[in-house]
């Protein structure tokens, strides 16, 4: 097992618990890393999520719930790298969204696989020669 950076997607599902497969796989993860490694994007994510609802309360809940995490943040490199493959996609008519090239890239520059459910997606940036390393959980 490799150290991972979730993706929002799969971040989301390991906290609501619902999908069962992604519950064992997150368990087994932490039982070898302790704790799940996020990116700041997916912090932005959520909180825009939860702010949409008018939910300050959920919003503090996560905020808590994240202070035993690795929270990667975007500084000049992961940017670099983010807004590479944000233009190869671009260039190529291929594009993806803006935070999904910025959680791509932070999971290049720290050398870690990416787990989502929208393999498909990213591995448009695959494609295009990244060393993007994914996995899904509900596989």
């Amino acid at each position: 097992m490799d150290k991972s950076l979730l993706d929002t997607d799969i971040f989301s599902e390991s906290r609501k618990r619902i999908n069962q497969r992604v519950v064992r796989r997150g368990t087994a993860y932490l039982a070898v890393f302790t704790r799940y490694t996020i990116s700041a994007i997916t912090v932005t994510e959520v909180v825009k999520g939860w702010h949409k609802l008018q939910r300050e309360d959920r919003i503090q809940e996560f905020l808590a719930e994240i202070v035993g995490m690795e929270v990667l943040p975007l500084d000049t490199h992961t940017a670099e790298m983010a807004g590479r493959i944000y233009g190869d996609l671009e260039r190529t008519g291929q594009p993806i969204g803006l935070a999904d090239a910025i959680i791509a890239g932070t999971a290049l520059q720290h050398d870690l696989t990416l787990v989502t459910g929208n393999v498909a997606h990213y591995q448009r940036i695959q494609g295009l020669g990244y060393g993007l390393k994914l996995d899904n959980w509900r596989t």
